[in-house]
């Protein structure tokens, strides 16, 4: 028979770094958005473990919506702007009549917005995807519970204030603010609908990104947060939670100046400075953790956190208290990124020893000045990964990975047969540097070579050459084809100048001419 105790729900946890609460039964739990052991036992987290960030402020892509009524939930999809993770604010029990108050009380509709579907939900309340019943437009929602207002006082005044502010912005990477209001005693945040992930999503799903790949983020997102500087606006909260990557690879920052208090391990306010201190503490500056106001310059260290984040797939400072994160934030030198990821080049690890310098005055002053210095390391040159995803934006029924900064991509052809193309950077110096695309065709048996070199002499683009598979790129041996010479059709372009129409194009033809020479030779069609 259970006991009394058995039966009680799971206990609060709180993260000091994420600032967030959770509930889970383990004795040791782990704080579900960072990693980061915070049970009473819990050793002091050492930098160097890997995140394992839960995904928060997600949107869907349309293809995942369905046409369900309301109230149906898009699974492992939140929205951009979400009011917080889907991690319970509340014991179950209390969570649920909660919850259950909350849906009852709101109902279907709100002011002139319908509801279609709920995109997310936690302590501070829901975001649905909703219809303008005027304007016949879909936006993202997010609604306040009417007890934040009694828990946070300050915050329904900076959610309208900065509702007001952010409304006045409008960037390509930026989340757009449509409309603020309140109705039957709910606030709500009208905003644009954007389908994509969170990048903290992106970092859970692929890891540590390229490094190229990084920096046009970084790059893009610190456009975003420029424009808002220009304006007088400051984030205060900027994160990966915080930025929605979309469906294209375009980040959008959300959440302007929604910061929430920042707790201790034991659930209390921290203040410095006669202040009570607001943000996530693993992203905050030194300077807020000394209870100064909100600066961007504050905003840059956030940025740069990201990017080292994005760099290395660890966070630079970590601590199993507020204290030690604080002491380590404001002492502890930075970890050196290029020992942790070897392609992280020494511009970049010299643009993050900026972004992340402990005087302000040191920093780039804003995101204007940050943007300017990553692009001087390749902020407008484009990824790979964005790069394919323009030129084949026509042809969803491509299918391609990634594996580091190799793609693979797997292309249908006549006749049912098929054929994989690689596609990666050579290892020159950055000026240097090609993009080679290339498919293997067949083992180089001697009694093909006289019909291999017609076939090349006939190539006005590209070539076939002779090569054994490499492993590490994206061809993949079997490991009766190691150490064998292959016949590889290739091509390759300046990565510096390449556009995602010639790369568009010599997919498909290097696709066709490797499957042709396949095809000649041997008659099968096994690459």
């Amino acid at each position: 028979m259970s006991s009394a105790a058995d039966a009680q729900p799971p206990p609060f946890h709180h993260c000091p770094g994420c600032n967030q609460q959770f509930t889970v039964a383990d004795a040791e739990p782990v704080c579900p958005t960072c990693g980061a052991s915070v049970g009473a036992n819990a050793a002091p987290r050492s930098f160097g473990e890997t995140l394992d960030l839960s995904e928060t402020l997600i949107a869907p892509p349309v293809s995942e919506i369905t046409t369900g009524g309301f109230g149906s939930t898009v699974p492992e999809a939140p929205v951009a702007g979400s009011p917080g993770p889907f991690l319970h604010a509340a014991a179950p029990s209390e969570a649920s009549h909660a919850d259950g108050d909350f849906d009852g009380r709101l109902g279907e509709e709100l002011h002139v917005y319908r509801f279609e579907h709920l995109l997310g939900r936690g302590g501070m309340g829901r975001v649905y995807l909703a219809r303008h019943r005027d304007l016949l437009r879909r936006c993202a929602l997010k609604v306040l519970h009417p007890r934040v207002g009694t828990r946070d006082v300050d915050f329904v005044e900076r959610f309208q204030q900065e509702g007001r502010a952010s409304a006045g912005l409008s960037h390509p990477n930026l989340v757009v603010t449509h409309a603020i209001g309140q109705d039957r005693g709910f606030h709500f945040l009208e905003m644009e609908f954007v389908p994509g992930r969170t990048l903290a999503r992106l970092l859970r799903e692929e890891g540590m990104l390229p490094p190229a790949w990084a920096t046009s983020l970084a790059a893009k997102i610190a456009e975003g947060l420029g424009h808002a500087h220009r304006r007088g606006i400051v984030h205060r909260d900027l994160k990966p939670d915080n930025v929605l990557v979309t469906l294209s690879g375009v980040p959008k920052v959300a959440d302007f100046g929604l910061a929430k208090r920042v707790r201790d391990e034991r659930g209390r306010p921290v203040g410095a400075g006669g202040h009570v201190l607001a943000g996530t503490p693993h992203f905050m500056a030194p300077e807020t953790f000394a209870g100064e106001p909100a600066a961007p310059a504050a905003d840059v260290w956030a940025l740069g956190v990201t990017y080292f984040l994005m760099l290395t797939g660890r966070l630079p400072f970590t601590g199993a208290t507020v204290a030690e994160l604080r002491h380590n934030v404001q002492h502890a030198p930075l970890p050196n990124a290029r020992e942790l990821n070897p392609e992280v080049t020494l511009e970049m690890g010299s643009c993050l020893a900026l972004l992340l310098d402990k005087s302000p005055v040191n920093r780039p002053s804003d995101a204007v000045a940050a943007n300017l210095l990553l692009n001087t390391i390749g902020g407008e040159l484009r990824d790979v990964g964005t790069l394919l995803k323009t030129a084949l934006a026509e042809h969803p029924e491509i299918r391609w990975m990634r594996c580091g900064e190799t793609y693979r991509i797997c292309i249908d052809l006549p006749g049912g047969r098929t054929q994989a193309v690689t596609v990666e950077p050579s290892d020159h110096a950055a000026a240097e540097r090609l993009l080679h695309i290339s498919s293997v065709c067949c083992p180089a048996n001697p009694a093909y070579f006289e019909d291999a070199l017609r076939l090349n002499a006939q190539m006005a683009h590209g070539s076939l050459s002779v090569q054994e598979l490499d492993p590490t790129a994206g061809h993949r041996p079997t490991a009766d084809e190691i150490g064998v010479p292959f016949f590889v059709m290739r091509n390759s372009y300046p990565r510096a100048t390449v556009d995602p129409e010639e790369i568009r194009h010599s997919v498909f033809e290097v696709a066709a001419r490797a499957d042709a020479v396949e095809l000649l030779l041997t008659g099968a069609d096994v690459h």
